[in-house]
């Protein structure tokens, strides 16, 4: 009985550290539904889904995968216009540049995505919306069951939030700086 209280309250975005059960801030219902429309839009600008456009591959690292594409460009989800980066990961045996070059479905194992949200939604974090996608579309979970989408992460040691505020720039991104609040 107590094992099926705790699954019920991480599959409805909770955290429990502890004895204590506080809101996550991430993969609640709000985040999955704004994931799941985030998603249509970027299949629609041909961001990712069948028919994707295709960048050149480069060389990845931990977390994200052997193989990587990235592709930026502004979008407007539910109303509010903002920069998107869709990160491609891609991996499996005999994985390299040329292999997801040429068969690019065969290779890709998610679709991690930044999208910046409407002034105040995370002003910590700089309004970053974050979203990890299964190749077909549906929101990857961590290994407690919950949906990454959203704070990914939020004030845990690791995990999306974490890494990104090391980047240079104040941006939380990596590679350039375009997206720096002025």
């Amino acid at each position: 009985m107590k094992k099926r209280l705790i699954m019920a309250l991480l599959m409805a975005g909770f955290l429990l550290t502890g004895a204590t059960v506080y809101a996550a801030p991430f993969g609640n219902p709000d985040d999955v539904a704004y994931a799941e429309t985030l998603w249509n839009v970027l299949v629609k600008f041909k961001l990712a889904g069948r028919g994707m456009i295709n960048s050149v591959p480069y060389t990845g690292q931990d977390p994200h995968g052997a193989i990587l594409e990235s592709l930026d460009r502004n979008i407007t989800v539910n109303g509010h216009t903002g920069a998107v980066i869709v990160k491609r990961n891609y991996g499996g045996k005999d994985v390299s540049k040329a292999a997801v070059a040429n068969n690019p479905a065969k290779y890709l194992m998610a679709v991690t995505v930044m999208f910046k949200r409407e002034r105040g939604y995370d002003p910590e974090n700089k309004d970053w919306f974050w979203a990890k996608f299964k190749p077909d579309g549906s929101l990857d979970a961590n290994p407690k069951g919950m949906k990454l989408a959203g704070r990914v992460a939020k004030g845990m040691p690791q995990g999306c939030i974490a890494c990104h505020k090391a980047a240079q720039g104040g941006d939380y991104v990596f590679g350039h700086d375009r997206f720096v609040d002025k």
